[in-house]
């Protein structure tokens, strides 16, 4: 089920053991909430209703059975379906996003584009209880400062905008509205889009997109900077230089990088860092700094495409030029193993975590380009045929 349980059933052992240890815990954490702040007929009414929800910790301590490859990931949210949709609220919304981006400096595509990857447009916020779910969290020992801390901020939520716990609906984790905030997200950066003086991520669509035009402005988004772009490589490019330092776009085109429709990159003194998620045999982009502060929202290199990707073609962009590749699906068990073979064979990966972060594709880049390889950093079964070869032709030496 996870790195901590190996079965199933220890999980539900441990889950029955958070069950008992509850309500213990929530009367140690009505105490620490009214220290918190959190008004006491709020502790009051919502402490006595909190209920332990199993499946909260069964979706935190689960796993994922296979590795996400870039054209599944892509495909499944950069669809037809979603850019219609957000060109038709793009549409709706046109004139409230353009006074947004007067004042943050945000483009209304993108926060369309969040808005669309994050529910689908509100039209699926979660329907797990907001307050059950960080009290569960709270109280589970793994990450219990964290949630409890969110938690307690829910709670003031309530008082400050007039919510109740019905209507707060949203992740196993408490992320909430239209834009899946956390509560100290909320707290900090949501803010009053429709003029009636609340925050209601819920029910106001303006409140929704005003308030992901604020986070992104403090996240540090520079106005006037796209979030980077799908370019063409050389025939003879060095695919080492994917994923590694910033280059200015100027380096880029004297290295022969070009546009998606063939024409010059240009020069500029904007810096860029080049991704190649598919592999060579996949498209190519240069991330520019805000590719990075969309990262900020969410880490993870295939989101932040994503977002650009939808955002452009909500703006009217045409698709992509490179094709998506067909590739296989790794296990989770599969990738560990390959990474136990990268380091055996004295490219340091660290642990065997099946997970592909930089260091695994570091390794596989290393690996590559010592066997004359593509070095794209991309597990091709060509590369990890290899890779099992010779860790068994080390085992036996």
């Amino acid at each position: 089920m996870s790195a901590t349980f190996a079965k199933a059933d220890e999980l539900q052992n441990y889950i029955e053991q958070q069950r008992s240890q509850f309500p213990a815990c929530l009367d140690e954490k009505a105490k620490q909430a009214i220290e918190a702040g959190v008004s006491n007929e709020r502790v009051k009414t919502e402490f006595a209703s909190l209920t332990f929800v199993p499946r909260v910790i069964e979706l935190d301590r689960s796993q994922p059975e296979f590795v996400s490859t870039f054209p599944d990931y892509f495909s499944k949210r950069v669809n037809q379906w979603r850019i219609d949709r957000g060109r038709e609220k793009y549409a709706e919304h046109r004139s409230f996003l353009n006074e947004l981006t007067q004042k943050y400096g945000i483009p209304g595509h993108y926060l369309v584009s969040f808005w669309g990857l994050e529910t689908n447009y509100g039209g699926y916020k979660g329907k797990m209880s907001t307050l059950d779910s960080l009290a569960t969290l709270a109280c589970e020992p793994r990450r219990a400062s964290f949630f409890t801390q969110e938690l307690f901020l829910a709670l003031k939520l309530m008082d400050r905008e007039k919510l109740d716990k019905a209507q707060m609906q949203g992740s196993w984790a408490g992320a909430m509205g239209h834009t899946q905030f956390m509560p100290s997200a909320y707290t900090h950066y949501a803010i009053d889009g429709d003029g009636d003086g609340l925050v209601n991520l819920w029910e106001s669509e303006k409140d929704a997109l005003a308030s992901a035009a604020h986070f992104l402005w403090k996240l540090g988004w520079t106005p006037g900077l796209r979030w980077g772009r799908e370019v063409l490589l050389p025939s003879d490019f060095d695919y080492t230089l994917a994923g590694a330092e910033r280059k200015t776009v100027s380096q880029w085109s004297a290295l022969g990088l070009k546009k998606a429709d063939g024409s010059g990159l240009g020069n500029a003194d904007i810096e860029a860092k080049l991704l190649v998620p598919a592999g060579s045999k996949g498209p190519a982009f240069l991330a520019y700094a805000n590719f990075r502060t969309i990262l900020r929202w969410n880490n993870s290199e295939f989101y932040g495409i994503a977002v650009g990707r939808l955002a452009d073609r909500i703006a009217g962009a045409p698709a992509l030029v490179a094709s998506l590749p067909e590739l296989p699906s790794y296990s989770i068990a599969q990738m560990a193993q390959v990474q136990r073979n990268l380091n055996q064979l004295g490219f340091d990966v660290g642990g065997a975590d099946g997970i592909i972060g930089p260091a695994t594709r570091a390794g596989i880049r290393a690996f590559q380009a010592q066997n004359g390889l593509i070095a794209d950093g991309f597990p091709s079964p060509e590369t990890l045929l290899l890779i099992a070869e010779q860790a068994e032709n080390s085992s036996l030496n």
